[in-house]
């Protein structure tokens, strides 16, 4: 907690390909050693892999969709891109709001003893939780490149399975099973 005064939050430029600032947020969380392009790189493929599998477990309405499409082609190329933009960052919104947890508890020291207090947790914290989480789990993953790392645990995420949502449900068992100590927020 900061002495003086708040800290500034930043603003994130929106990213160049779909223009949603949540998604340059999950950007520069992926980036490492400030190579945002590799990083870009690496979502955009994730996504666009997870779009194609999504549309693979739905197959009936993928084919009609793709018969529409050849029928109404222009030529322009653009009608084909924004429903693989809709659907991608449909698929990382419903990700991260299915790892996003609603409470947490921090260390509250009172009379010498340390108690584990449950809080609620605000939006924006919850996203940035989410976001580690489903990076930390996608490097954990055997999958053999970061793409589809990431793709896989995006769509796990997406159908709330996978280890970034078990994260989540053990802060959740964590914060009910501290639930007594409740008194002690400040």
């Amino acid at each position: 907690m900061p002495r003086r005064k708040a800290a500034v939050k930043r603003e994130v430029l929106p990213d160049p390909l779909y223009g949603s600032d949540r998604l340059a947020k999950f950007i520069n969380v992926i980036m490492r050693g400030g190579k945002k392009s590799l990083a870009e790189d690496i979502v955009y493929k994730a996504l666009n892999e997870a779009s194609k599998r999504l549309k693979k477990d739905h197959k009936p309405a993928a084919k009609k969709d793709e018969a529409e499409g050849d029928a109404g082609r222009t030529g322009t190329g653009s009608a084909k891109l924004k429903p693989a933009n809709k659907d991608a960052l449909e698929i990382l919104d419903k990700a991260l709001n299915n790892v996003r947890p609603t409470v947490e508890v921090k260390s509250r020291r009172v009379g010498g003893a340390t108690y584990q207090v449950p809080i609620e947790v605000a939006i924006d914290r919850g996203i940035a939780l989410a976001m580690r989480w489903v990076v930390k789990a996608a490097k954990d993953r055997s999958e053999k490149t970061m793409v589809l790392r990431l793709a896989a645990e995006l769509m796990d995420a997406h159908e709330g399975r996978g280890t970034s949502v078990k994260i989540r449900d053990d802060m959740h068992r964590m914060a009910k099973a501290n639930q007594a100590f409740a008194h002690y927020r400040w």
